[in-house]
């Protein structure tokens, strides 16, 4: 039996969240080497919603300290946007001050492993997360235009540095095999424990959406299957419908079967949660998932002409060069898109839309 927490919480009290988490799924720190891994997916501010707040990312600090002493390494991977801009990104979402000495740029120093997956053989993984004793990972409750939601194994793929995640995106080339991709990093070392920031949660055109929901909670679970299954009943979602985590369950990962999971809290379906891309209309919820799943190559990005500063950062970053500056304004090749969407993911704008 899987357990997932549910607590209340502010960004002001998140400390007593935090606490709880580690009493009821307890790890051993004292003198051993810990990765805290929050959700950097790029450069923004702590009040759009993209990243882990850093009030979380301060309390669980404070805990860990508590239960040293250890060695502690704060770090992530960000996005494709900020390959070689670790400390800024860190540095702009406050999460550089939130992790004071222990901020390190993990990128610096990879590793190559073997990945038991169809797409690569081997991939780099930051050597912080391969040495790590324990690994806390802190996700955001968010949307995906890939995945329908990213939480815990999600936010694995982070543990990847560089260009990879674009090249994983290329190689998989269409949402199906991708949602396959993540579960198969997340394979390479799945965290020993989760608190999930559900404080503000994102809906919508995520993971960088401006719409940003009021949830009043945090989330933590020792299975990252079990917390995702949990966080998709609150955005009103069948997890049975999310191809990652059929996969994650298939490989032995968890399960999100209602009855294998005790939920310690209350389990609430939040009112009107808007999901990415899904017709408000649609009657079979885990039908109409399914379907967008498999027909997600019909969606193409399109620039909104009102937000779009003409940049370029979208066609610097395509991992395939589907996209060209015409009349200052982004314009995609059909034919080279491979759906990946890293696109609307890294514009600083939010100006990229999927129609």
């Amino acid at each position: 039996m899987h357990r997932v927490m549910i607590e209340e919480a502010s960004y002001d009290n998140c400390r007593e969240a935090v606490n709880r988490a580690f009493d009821l799924f307890p790890v051993r720190i004292r003198d051993r080497r810990v990765l805290v891994k929050p959700n950097v997916l790029r450069s923004s501010e702590a009040e759009e919603g993209i990243v882990t707040h850093p009030a979380v990312l301060r309390a669980v600090i404070e805990r860990v300290e508590s239960e040293g002493p250890a060695r502690i390494v704060v770090g992530d991977n960000p996005g494709l946007v900020s390959y070689g801009a670790n400390e800024a990104c860190f540095r702009r979402t406050g999460l550089l001050e939130a992790a004071g000495d222990y901020y390190q740029n993990i990128g610096n120093e990879a590793e190559e492993v073997a990945l038991d997956s169809e797409l690569a053989e081997r991939v780099s993984v930051s050597r912080a997360v391969l040495e790590a004793d324990v690994v806390i990972s802190l996700p955001k409750f968010k949307t995906h235009g890939l995945t329908i939601l990213t939480g815990g194994i999600k936010n694995s793929y982070g543990i990847l540095p560089g260009a990879q995640k674009a090249r994983l995106h290329r190689l998989a080339g269409n949402p199906a095999r991708f949602n396959d991709v993540i579960v198969d990093v997340f394979r390479l070392r799945p965290p020993d424990l989760f608190i999930l920031d559900a404080v503000i949660g994102m809906e919508g055109n995520g993971p960088a959406s401006s719409d940003l929901r009021p949830i009043g909670r945090i989330l933590a679970s020792d299975n990252g299957v079990a917390l995702d299954a949990v966080m998709a009943r609150m955005m009103g979602l069948d997890p049975a419908a999310l191809r990652f985590l059929e996969t994650a369950r298939r490989h032995g990962l968890g399960d999100f079967a209602p009855e294998t999971i005790d939920v310690i809290g209350r389990l609430e379906v939040i009112p009107g949660f808007k999901l990415p891309h899904l017709d408000a209309g649609a009657g079979n919820l885990s039908s109409a998932i399914q379907e967008l799943l498999h027909s997600r190559t019909v969606l193409r990005p399109e620039a909104d002409p009102d937000s779009c500063t003409g940049c370029g950062t979208c066609v610097d970053q395509c991992p395939v060069s589907a996209l060209v500056m015409t009349d200052d304004l982004p314009v995609v090749d059909k034919e080279l898109c491979i759906t990946c969407f890293c696109c609307q993911e890294i514009c600083p704008e939010k100006a990229i839309t999927l129609k």
